[in-house]
């Protein structure tokens, strides 16, 4: 992962040590649930709303990662992960860009897991010279 613009040695280190070293994920939803940025429906008879996140995972991961998250838009404007971010969340509020940054931060864990696991850069991505 470090080979990757915008993650340095420590996200580096946190990830594959706290996630990719020793655990095998089989597929990204427990991956997300893991890192605790999974929904928590809330769903009684004909109320159906979402909670926000469930921050029952592994903090360090989260936390990391919504760091990285804001990293990424930074150095890798060509991604397709920025490109989704900047034309779904750019135009809103605050509130919404930062509701935004957690949905980026999920999807870009689910990146780097294929990266680690199968060597497969996400689109767009630049690598460090």
């Amino acid at each position: 992962m470090f080979q990757l613009k915008a993650v340095g040695p420590q996200s580096s280190w946190v990830l594959s040590h706290e996630c990719f070293a020793w655990r095998t994920f089989q597929n990204r939803k427990k991956l997300g649930s893991f890192a605790g940025m999974t929904g928590t429906p809330y769903d009684s008879g004909e109320t159906l709303r979402e909670q926000g996140i469930s921050k029952a995972g592994n903090r360090r991961v989260r936390a990391r990662m919504v760091e990285l998250a804001w990293l990424w838009l930074r150095h890798q404007p060509q991604s397709d992960l920025t490109q989704w971010y900047r034309r779904r969340f750019a135009g809103g509020s605050k509130r919404m860009r930062r509701v935004g940054i957690v949905g980026l931060a999920r999807r870009l864990l689910i990146e780097l897991w294929h990266f680690a696991e199968h060597d497969v850069v996400p689109r767009g991505a630049v690598l460090k010279l």
